[in-house]
């Protein structure tokens, strides 16, 4: 039973001869209980006991436990939490402000959306911890716009947390002070980078600005601002209440700690599961039942759409930072997406790229008009009416593209396009040759839909 299963809800989650190995229940240990939800149901399973200590400590003392866990961004960069909270600006004059980016628009992530709605408490109480970290009195979370039942169980949340006195003028009964506010966006992708976000907290369009300067000095209403995922935010209260070796108990020197990932695609039970990091990627597959039956491992994306697509032959490597990297990838959101021989490694990649293309900015050239360019090549070689020359095209676009647009959207649009022809030549190869997918290989969509032009309607003035 993986944790998408959710029909008893007031039942023990998974039983331990459900589980497998590899899984561990750190962050998601309250998914089980009908009412962790609720205020009631969240402090009866030691809810913000990290909240009440860290309202009694030295704002260094929480950044420095943050550190010594080596907690690390679960947003898809990665960053290092407790460096970046310390960057954040003191004795500027103006305020601090903390935001949570629950935008979660990254094609294959669902992690957030779960936590969310069974578990919301655990943000507001981590927004607590990490205001207090930071110096700041507000908050703000941001969340996706189609998220409307998620933002109707945060409100929930946030309402009952500032009738208890935990939100408010003097939260805990501190003389501290703390507000939090639930801002929904309007489900824009580019949202999910941090400086888009917070143009869009200030009421303008959704588009990444120029750096420097940083957020941790000028971000919100040019004040210094940390913005960081939901699931980096949450792991504050746990290492206030169980030490930073807890959280060392699973994972690598250089990537410690718990994970939740969302493994989707061609598996038998795709879902949300948690695991430690340096978990292979071989043991979450079977975790999720192993490939659907008949079918093999063909291609995998680590971290969501925008991460590079590595091979069945890297099934092994451990899930984490650095392994990732050395693959040749990015571990990025912790969504593990699963493709089989049967799928068209092409025709995956049209897709993503056709995403990109919908959801760039335009802000800068690169990304606006390379995803474009990209989309219709792709959509050409797969109608059968490919060129051998495409192929070098299709590269030097890429290389025109990457690290030269104003975000990380571009190369996001680059990654599919580069490691499918690195990996998976022969399969243009044999699209541009003969017009068809090899044997074996099954196509999706017609192939009247590859980018095919636009039916124009023509407005008659008509008498």
């Amino acid at each position: 039973m993986s944790l998408r299963t959710l029909s008893q809800r007031t039942a023990p989650f998974r039983a331990p001869e459900d589980r497998h190995a590899a899984e561990i229940e750190a962050f998601s240990w309250r998914y089980g209980a009908g009412d962790a939800h609720t205020l009631a149901g969240y402090e009866a399973m030691d809810g913000y006991v990290g909240a009440r200590k860290a309202v009694g400590m030295e704002p260094s003392e929480i950044i420095q436990l943050v550190k010594d866990a080596g907690v690390r961004g679960r947003g898809g960069a990665g960053f290092p939490t407790g460096l970046k909270w310390s960057f954040v600006a003191q004795g500027t004059g103006k305020p601090a402000y903390i935001v949570c980016n629950a935008d979660e628009s990254e094609p294959g992530t669902f992690k957030d959306r779960l936590l969310l709605e069974l578990d919301p408490h655990s943000l507001v109480e981590g927004m607590i911890c990490g205001g207090i970290a930071i110096q700041s009195e507000t908050g703000v979370i941001y969340c996706r716009g189609e998220f409307g039942f998620v933002a109707r169980r945060l409100q929930a949340a946030i309402k009952e947390a500032y009738e208890a006195g935990y939100l408010g003028e003097n939260i805990f009964g501190s003389g501290k002070r703390f507000d939090l506010i639930l801002h929904r966006g309007a489900a824009a992708y580019i949202c999910g980078e941090e400086t888009a976000l917070l143009e869009s907290l200030e009421g303008r369009r959704g588009q990444p600005r120029l750096r420097p300067p940083f957020p941790a000095a000028h971000g919100l209403y040019g004040c210094p601002t940390t913005v960081n995922n939901v699931e980096t935010i949450i792991t504050t209260p746990y290492l206030l209440r169980h030490g930073s070796q807890w959280y060392r108990q699973w994972g690598t020197e250089k990537s410690p700690g718990p994970k939740l990932m969302c493994i989707s695609g061609e598996v038998v039970n795709p879902g949300n599961y948690e695991v430690g990091l340096g978990t292979k990627v071989s043991d979450m597959i079977e975790m999720a039942g192993g490939m659907l039956p008949g079918r093999e491992l063909k291609f995998w994306c680590p971290g969501g759409s925008s991460t590079p697509y590595l091979t069945a032959d890297h099934a092994d490597v451990p899930y984490t930072f650095e392994a990732i990297a050395e693959a040749g990838s990015l571990l990025g959101t912790g969504a593990l997406m699963l493709y089989s021989d049967r799928t068209s490694v092409v025709e995956t990649t049209w897709r993503y790229v056709g995403f990109y293309k919908h959801e760039s900015c335009g802000k800068c050239t690169p990304c606006r008009e390379g995803g474009a360019w990209m989309h219709q090549i792709l959509g050409r070689i797969l109608r059968g009416q490919g060129r051998m020359e495409d192929l070098d095209l299709l590269s030097d676009i890429c290389d025109n593209i990457f690290g030269r647009s104003f975000c990380a959207l571009g190369d996001a649009a680059t990654s599919p396009v580069a490691a499918s022809i690195q990996y998976f030549r022969d399969e243009y190869v044999h699209l541009i040759e003969h017009g068809t997918l090899p044997d074996g290989v099954y196509r999706t969509t017609d192939p009247a839909y590859f980018d095919a032009p636009p039916v124009r309607s023509v407005a008659t003035t008509g008498a």
